[in-house]
């Protein structure tokens, strides 16, 4: 016994469905945009060295990643984690590997750019800094959208109002929605990382922008003016 998922609209309902169906269609876009500053360091420190022996080159990033992350924890304020590892072979003009070369990192995140900036220092004699990163936190980036979201619905329900308006027709109505977002990032002049041992590093955020789109299609109402 086959059970059909049809449901029968009233006749009035398939009426007015009909007629939304004929009228005619548009696509259009809104969008709402702000600057953050950005509220997180990302600092990037490394140790990189060269040697005969592969093993030794091995043995000597390993303690020293060991060392400087033990020393790097505890800091409530600041997340510490492990970056890229790799030891390589350098090979001399007939092709033959000369010596073996390594890098370790050892990443600082924070929001707490003093503190990130003195962790930095103290641990820059073994692991001088290598990158600067900045960015806007998920959690300001999260906020930011939600406030923005208001203001792309309402500039996407203005134009849609506009368009119906310049055609001659009365209103619209919605047919579909997309919602949509981008961050770009603006980055800050290069700046000259050498530094004493225990000078702080310079911390300056710049900003992005955070927008919020909406896409959408809409149908002109049919009763003209």
């Amino acid at each position: 016994m086959a059970v059909s998922g049809a449901v029968a609209l009233p006749a009035y309902a398939q009426e007015a469905q009909h007629k939304k169906q004929q009228w005619p269609q548009a696509s259009l876009q809104a969008e709402a945009s702000a600057e953050v500053v950005q509220d997180t360091v990302r600092i990037t420190l490394a140790s990189e060295l060269s040697d005969s022996s592969q093993a030794a080159v091995a043995n000597v990033l390993s303690k020293t990643l060991e060392d400087v992350m033990i020393d790097a924890k505890g800091h409530n304020k600041i997340k510490v984690s492990s970056g890229n590892y790799r030891i390589w072979p350098m090979n001399d003009q007939d092709g033959k590997i000369s010596n073996w070369r390594g890098r370790a990192e050892i990443v600082l995140e924070s929001q707490d750019f003093a503190a990130a900036s003195r962790l930095a220092s103290d641990l820059n004699e073994r692991m001088p800094i290598a990158n600067l990163q900045f960015s806007v936190s998920p959690k300001a980036r999260a906020e930011k959208e939600a406030a923005l979201l208001t203001q792309a619905a309402q500039a996407f329900r203005d134009r849609a109002q506009a368009l119906a308006q310049a055609f001659g027709y009365a209103g619209y109505a919605i047919k579909e929605i997309n919602l949509g977002g981008s961050g770009a990032r603006y980055e800050s002049a290069p700046r000259m990382l050498a530094m004493s041992a225990k000078a702080d590093v310079p911390l300056e955020a710049g900003t992005e922008t955070v927008s919020v789109s909406v896409q959408g299609s809409i149908f002109l109402n049919s009763t003209q003016k």
